[in-house]
């Protein structure tokens, strides 16, 4: 259903909640969203009428770090595996993700990268934003669950052969900003609008400063894979807990970050560069064994995957429905964690027409019923 009007909704916005709220879609956009008493003559009558039944209209959520969903996910190394990933995602009330594939040895990139981008646009669930590159350029000292034997130095040219396999589907690469040689590669990001990500690193608070300067403002799972905070060297994390300017993903699931550590990090940053992900895998939504995650066989435990080999975080089994019901447990207001599952990570892919439920945004819709449970998934 692209035209219709949706009454009797609480509509989620930036700057606040609107009661009595409603929106008119037509086409897939969004014509109108606001009182309902300010709704335009010319909507009324015209098209179907949905009685919300006060339920919160939010904006679909937007996954920048997500490996994979419901048993389907890019390294599967299929167009039709992402696709179906997207539908996955759609139905759990995700409008936009970042693909994000492992590191990986370089050609093996290249191929999985050709592999893919031909299903970029083809998608009729949640809109593919572009690929996220998981390394190589990496750091060996914390490689998380990466395979140190996929881990590279910095080579612009291997960089350039991934943008042309991907056709230019390139939204984000995590880099660890300490490595030498990196200069080009950052050039190449800033030329070809591909967000740089401070991750996997070992990097001094000093080396974060400076990457800082290059244009490095972005920074993968905080917390995670990265040398921690010190009271005599605060580090990366140090970097981006005192700078204000320099945003974050968090891994909002509880058990890669405690609650209280996402908490606090609300009071001493401005939420707008809090962008909350899942770092899902590929088995995430599966109930039947065996559960295979970059090759290699985890487990459920907790609420993580971990590896079996070793019992390596691998990864989460989170969805962004349940992210934003953590933020609101964890303290975060409705608005504050609508900006944290759907409209930051926009903004910073510089997607502004997505994440907001306003005129001129594509109609993708979540109706969450008054304890935040799904109600209705609703698409342009």
């Amino acid at each position: 259903m692209k035209n219709y009007i949706l009454s009797n909704i609480r509509l989620v916005t930036p700057s606040g909640v609107v009661e009595n709220a409603a929106l008119w879609a037509e086409n897939g956009l969004i014509r109108y969203a606001g009182p309902a008493d300010n709704l335009p003559p010319t909507a009324d009558g015209r098209f179907p009428r949905k009685n919300a039944n006060g339920a919160w209209a939010v904006p679909a959520f937007i996954d920048l770090h997500i490996h994979g969903f419901g048993g389907f996910g890019p390294e599967l190394g299929t167009p039709e595996a992402l696709l179906e990933m997207s539908q996955h995602l759609a139905r759990q009330g995700v409008g936009a993700f970042c693909p994000t594939l492992y590191c990986a040895r370089p050609e093996q990139t290249q191929r999985l990268l050709c592999a893919l981008a031909p299903a970029v646009g083809k998608e009729t669930g949640a809109q593919i934003l572009g690929f996220h590159l998981e390394g190589p350029f990496i750091s060996p000292a914390k490689p998380g669950v990466m395979k140190p034997q996929d881990i590279s130095a910095p080579d612009v040219s291997v960089l350039e052969r991934f943008w042309q396999a991907a056709q230019g589907h390139l939204a984000a690469m995590t880099l660890a900003p300490e490595l030498t040689g990196l200069g080009p590669v950052i050039d190449f990001c800033k030329e070809h609008h591909i967000l740089m990500q401070a991750g996997h690193t070992d990097a001094t608070y000093a080396q974060m400063a400076q990457a800082a300067g290059q244009g490095i403002t972005h920074v993968t799972h905080l917390f995670n894979a990265m040398r921690p905070l010190h009271h005599r060297e605060p580090a990366a994390v140090g970097y981006v807990l005192t700078h204000r300017e320099i945003s974050c993903e968090i891994i909002a699931d509880g058990f890669h970050v405690r609650p209280e550590i996402i908490s606090f990090l609300r009071e001493i940053k401005p939420v707008q560069h809090i962008i909350a992900v899942t770092d899902a895998l590929l088995p995430t939504g599966q109930t039947q064994p065996p559960f295979i995650a970059n090759g290699e066989e985890v487990f459920l435990d907790n609420g993580v995957w971990k590896r079996k080999a070793d019992g390596v975080i691998a990864g989460s089994a989170l969805t962004m429905h349940q992210a934003l019901k953590n933020l609101v447990a964890w303290g975060y207001p409705l608005v504050q964690a609508v900006l944290c599952t759907a409209t930051n990570a926009a903004d910073r892919l510089q997607k502004t027409e997505l994440g907001r439920l306003e005129i001129g945004a594509p109609a993708r819709i979540v109706l969450l019923d008054k304890d935040l449970n799904l109600q209705e998934v609703l698409q342009p």
